[in-house]
């Protein structure tokens, strides 16, 4: 009996002692050592969703885990980034941040479930692009002059679409309003795709639309393009002019993205992570498969992504106050 016992109470010292070593090899895991989840907050296909699906094909290369993209659009985004802001902040839970989601949402809604900003903890710009001011081509305008003109003899008869309120596509419509002294409906969708066969039937008039998406309609001659919202012209579309060299000097509204984690994440990830962003989209193929799509890629620090946030929003929450979009 007493030869049991001595047996008994050795494997329960085994037991306790393999239980502590295999705890510490947890501890000391590095990370990653589980999969890894990217969260895009609008339907798939957008230039987000293809930025996810570049990080995830090139980690997953590099890390040895799997990386999986996951799409929860809805509410602007706000629905995809109150998963990964109630989220452990582990690095397994990762969102791609747009400038609707941390730079206008926060003004525009009234009530929000987290907080664009301090619930999150900053890795990367990932990359802009271009909004796009696309006609429908029976408008029969081919230049920005021809439109304000119209727009102007037509208060509120004219009409452009957005893929929903509050996202850098609406901004950039409002923010045209008012620089050009035009009264034009806005019609929100609930996403891009919903609002193109109403354009290209001329169910409406016009559209901001990022440039990534756009592009093939307008190479196919299926749009007429008026003009990009940045400062300087696209290097996938060098023809078409700025906005702001046809006279509204200074329009400038870029749809950009970005990689968040929840708040408080360790700072040893947050830099590995901010590494691996660098390496993913400094890589010769992958830049030229973005730029081509009209994505400019350009990863950086965390400090200059959260400079950036805090600019963005003081622009946009001018123009929403100034627009009277408001939401609960």
């Amino acid at each position: 009996m007493m030869h049991v016992c001595r047996v008994a109470k050795g494997l329960i010292i085994s037991l306790a002692l393999l239980g502590a070593l295999s705890l510490q090899a947890q501890a000391n895991d590095p990370w990653p050592n589980h999969p890894i989840r990217i969260v895009v907050s609008f339907t798939p296909g957008g230039a987000p969703d293809i930025l996810a699906r570049v990080l995830a094909e090139h980690w997953q290369q590099n890390l040895g885990v799997p990386v999986l993209v996951e799409n929860r659009p809805g509410s602007g985004g706000n629905i995809g980034a109150d998963i990964v802001a109630k989220s452990e902040p582990d690095g397994y839970t990762l969102l791609i941040g747009t400038v609707g989601i941390h730079t206008i949402n926060g003004a525009l809604y009234d009530k929000m479930s987290f907080d664009p900003v301090r619930d999150f903890t900053p890795i990367s710009f990932l990359a802009s692009t271009p909004n796009v001011l696309v006609v429908n081509k029976q408008l029969g305008v081919t230049n920005l002059h021809d439109l304000i003109e119209l727009a102007k003899a037509n208060p509120n008869e004219l009409t452009f679409g957005s893929s929903g309120i509050g996202t850098s596509l609406h901004m950039s419509g409002e923010l045209f309003k008012d620089m050009a002294g035009v009264q034009i409906r806005h019609i929100p969708y609930k996403g891009r795709a919903q609002s193109l066969p109403d354009l290209l039937s001329g169910r409406i008039s016009m559209l901001f639309d990022n440039l990534s998406s756009s592009l093939p309609l307008i190479k196919a001659g299926e749009v007429q393009a008026l003009g990009v919202t940045t400062l300087k012209r696209s290097p996938a579309a060098p023809e078409i002019p700025t906005l702001a060299e046809q006279g509204l000097k200074g329009f400038e509204a870029t749809s950009w993205f970005s990689l968040m984690a929840p708040a408080n994440l360790p700072p040893s990830i947050q830099m590995r992570l901010n590494r691996l962003c660098k390496q993913a989209l400094n890589n010769p193929e992958v830049k030229a498969h973005l730029m081509a799509s009209g994505l400019e890629p350009a990863p950086g620090s965390p400090q200059n992504l959260s400079r950036l946030i805090a600019a963005e929003a003081n622009k946009w929450g001018r123009v929403i106050v100034k627009s009277g979009a408001k939401l609960e």
